[in-house]
């Protein structure tokens, strides 16, 4: 599967930002999707994740209460809102697909990965 994010941005300190991946090649509901992010001189984090169905979210606990992933399986999408979002918060983000059925918080399970949007949130 090919995955392409975007909608990353400039953005204030308490602002919003709504992150779209679109998927294509093989069945998207197949795979259970994650968000990870990578800022400057740090390791790539996971950020959130959501079953093939959609049923079932996992957040990192930076993100929790701010962040909101969803998927639309009839579009091949998946989608991070990003809600009062903090300079921390700045970072390239990526999409990324996995066949497993759980939420998986490491990188290295999952299979395919989109080319990442960049994120600047200004104090």
């Amino acid at each position: 599967v090919q995955l392409q994010a975007f909608g990353g941005g400039l953005v204030q300190a308490g602002g919003s930002l709504r992150l779209s991946c679109v998927a294509s090649g093989r069945t998207f509901s197949d795979y259970t999707m994650g968000w990870f992010r990578q800022a400057p001189g740090k390791e790539r984090e996971f950020v959130a994740g959501i079953s093939r169905s959609g049923m079932r979210t996992y957040y990192a606990d930076s993100v929790k209460g701010r962040f909101t992933i969803a998927r639309d399986n009839a579009k091949n999408m998946v989608y991070l809102q990003m809600n009062n979002l903090r300079p921390e918060d700045t970072a390239l983000y990526s999409c990324a697909a996995d066949l497993n059925l759980s939420i998986m918080t490491r990188s290295d399970p999952y299979d395919y990965w989109g080319q990442g949007t960049l994120v600047t949130v200004s104090s």
